[in-house]
């Protein structure tokens, strides 16, 4: 007889996105963002995507592969900078490491499904795909509890946000080679550019006002003054010995080519 405190659980394929780590993956499912789910051969899979093709969004079970502790407590990306409970959050920090997302489905072919609006990692194991029941399942005049407040304030951001020339003339240079980098930096910032490990913001030096921001392999420089955020400069955030190394690099194209023209 098996243990009872046990429970068997087995992949039944794996999802293929740009997102190599936890840095470079949204907080929540960015929309335009394709994977691609690769099932597994030879478990009769093709007969349960039967009825699939033709609905709009699907539900993704899947394995936080690479988060190997749980936390009770977590700190968000939305809202104050406070700890919230574990349960009353998304974070990937759990007991059993499973997840859940809303995918918008967009073609069936054999045993691939090309999905969007996705915030999984590149490799993550698929555990259970369900359909998306907006009849049941939509509800949105639930109470969010926590989330409200936080959503209300994401409404009337407390910071607006310039850039120096140089930045903006990087940043269009990035946007010319498919990155485009300046709506991540305002969700970010908008509302608190304090230091936040999970924003990947850190002070800069002793001036209580100075900060860098690291956005996939990309760093953000920027000052706080009173209710403005002046960002100053776009750099990578990869050493020399990087791009030599032969390692898979974030926007690697676009690195290179930013390089050639202001180096590291």
């Amino acid at each position: 007889m098996s243990d009872p405190k046990t429970i068997e659980l087995h992949p039944i394929g794996h999802i293929s996105t740009p997102f190599k780590s936890k840095a470079d993956a949204p907080h929540q499912p960015e929309g335009g963002v394709e994977g691609i789910i690769t099932l597994l051969e030879g478990q009769n899979f093709e007969q349960a995507l039967e009825d699939l093709a033709g609905m709009e969004k699907i539900w993704l079970i899947y394995l936080f592969d690479r988060n190997p502790n749980w936390k009770p407590k977590v700190l968000v990306p939305r809202g104050p900078r406070q700890k919230r409970g574990l349960f009353a959050t998304r974070s990937p920090h759990r007991p059993n490491p499973i997840g859940l997302s809303l995918v918008d489905l967009v073609s069936v072919d054999g045993l691939k499904l090309r999905v969007t609006s996705i915030d999984l990692l590149d490799g993550t194991p698929i555990l259970d795909i369900k359909p998306y029941l907006p009849s049941v399942e939509a509800h949105p005049y639930a109470n969010p509890g926590w989330i409200a407040s936080a959503e209300l304030a994401h409404q009337n951001p407390k910071y607006s946000i310039d850039y120096s020339v140089l930045a903006e003339y990087k940043l269009a240079f990035l946007a010319n080679h498919d990155v485009d980098l300046k709506p991540r930096i305002e969700r970010a910032l908008i509302h608190d550019p304090s230091s936040h490990p999970y924003k990947r913001i850190e002070p800069v030096g002793d001036s209580g006002n100075s900060f860098v921001q690291a956005i996939r392999g990309w760093r953000i420089y920027f000052n706080v003054i009173e209710s403005k955020i002046i960002v100053s400069d776009i750099r990578s955030g990869y050493i020399e010995a990087s791009f030599e190394s032969g390692e898979e690099l974030a926007d690697e194209n676009a690195q290179r080519s930013f390089r050639d023209k202001w180096g590291m």
